[in-house]
């Protein structure tokens, strides 16, 4: 088979590395890509957002399967563009993607089905005021979300009520996020611990994965602004056997076959972002795709012929799949940019890949080639230093070696990955 990953990120070169195994696929192409993922696939030089043109691609190069990695081309209707040109795709519609594409939308459908989540409001241009008085109505701290898109930065949570004004007007009056802007959601701050559950998804049967926990504050502890991700490990302690049962029969499951009573079939990888409170797990976000940099811990644990998954999830079939996973842990630590979550600074020359101990892979988030040939960043999360372990310890320890032997400029990561869920943490 001649398969197109859509994307240029850690996931897609995690996604990349995955594929390559799978002794069905014959040639592997990524659009955009980056530098790493040049040397598993042949990149092209075609944006996730470039609808027609990935269409046209597939078509002028006989691609028989395309998996859309980010979720920007999935809420433009990728998938059902490929599939009106007869091209087989991983990955939701359109209208089934809103659950990542809005976050206002996602609430109101989480009310509907009656899926756990906190208690929340929706406000648009012009309701600033509004959405003060909502705030003044909830206890403290206040989480400030973005309706739209906003590369993993679109949350805010505020500790005073001043900071909650300012990310209003900031959000609906001053358009900080641009159009995702355009809407925003307040809602109840949920306090616990936070677990990534993603699932696959046929459109009617549920595949939980492994449960992995992200960082998504730039700086150890949990401190500093929200990123895309700065590390994340896999399997997370707190999602027992029967937490994840729960889970899924009380939210991925009912947000599966409500999706479909309401014609939006949801066939992919639904991501749950968790939080475990003293209420039981409750919704925090609903992802549409694999998350990042989940993907880069969960993947490389999977025994199962990656490409075999997908094709059962688009083409039905899932419940006939069984899914093996590999005892162990993973973990993986996200080296970013000078500048990041900011303006991170581009074009500083990346040391050590190639010289990383055994066992390590080292996943490209945001690197190119520059006029000299060398690897350069280019992007806010540059680097995935991964690594496998028997226990978590040992996957902690491997992943922080593998940092040690690659690094560049400005270079920029977190030393407590993981550490929170090893044995004696407080």
């Amino acid at each position: 088979m001649k398969v197109l990953i859509v994307g240029s990120g850690g996931r897609e070169h995690a996604l990349a590395l995955k594929l390559k195994q799978s002794p069905k696929v014959e040639k592997l192409y990524c659009a955009p890509g980056n530098a790493g993922i040049g040397e598993a696939a042949e990149t092209v030089d075609i944006g996730v957002a470039d609808i027609p043109a990935l269409v046209k691609f597939c078509a002028d190069n006989a691609i028989d399967y395309v998996v859309v990695g980010p979720e920007l081309p999935l809420t433009l209707g990728l998938t059902d563009a490929l599939a009106a040109a007869g091209v087989r795709a991983f990955g939701p519609t359109k209208e089934a993607a809103r659950l990542e594409g809005s976050k206002a939308f996602a609430k109101d459908f989480m009310k509907r089905h009656g899926i756990p989540t906190g208690a929340y409001a929706v406000f648009h241009a012009g309701e600033a005021d509004k959405a003060k008085a909502f705030a003044r109505g909830l206890p403290g701290p206040w989480v400030v979300k973005a309706d739209g898109l906003a590369a993993g930065k679109g949350v805010l949570i505020c500790q005073y009520m001043d900071d909650t004004d300012k990310a209003i007007e900031e959000i609906l009056d001053k358009k900080a996020f641009g159009d995702a802007g355009n809407a925003l959601v307040i809602e109840e701050y949920l306090d616990g611990e936070e677990l990534s559950l993603m699932a696959f998804s046929d459109g009617s049967t549920v595949v939980p994965m492994l449960t992995a926990q992200d960082h998504k504050r730039i700086f150890d502890h949990d401190e500093g602004p929200n990123t895309g991700g700065m590390g994340a490990y896999a399997p997370a302690p707190a999602g027992t056997p029967e937490l994840v049962r729960q889970a899924c029969r009380d939210i991925l499951e009912p947000v599966v076959a409500g999706m479909a009573a309401e014609g939006r079939v949801f066939r992919g990888v639904l991501y749950a972002g968790l939080m475990l409170t003293e209420r039981g797990p409750m919704v925090l976000e609903f992802n549409a795709r694999f998350g990042d940099p989940e993907a880069e811990v969960v993947l490389p644990l999977l025994e199962n012929d990656l490409l075999d998954i997908l094709e059962a999830c688009s083409d039905g079939g899932l419940e006939r799949m069984p899914i093996r996973w590999k005892d162990g842990s993973c973990v993986t630590v996200v080296l970013a940019a000078a500048g990041y979550p900011g303006n991170p600074r581009g074009g500083d020359v990346i040391r050590g890949l190639g010289q990383t101990p055994p066992g390590i892979t080292v996943y490209h988030c945001g690197t190119a080639l520059d006029a000299q040939g060398r690897m350069v960043t280019a992007g806010g999360r540059i680097l995935s230093v991964t690594a496998p372990g028997q226990t978590l310890r040992e996957a902690v320890d491997l992943a922080y070696t593998g940092v040690g032997a690659v690094g560049f400029d400005g270079c920029q990561y977190r030393r407590d990955i993981a550490k929170r869920a090893l044995p004696g943490a407080k």
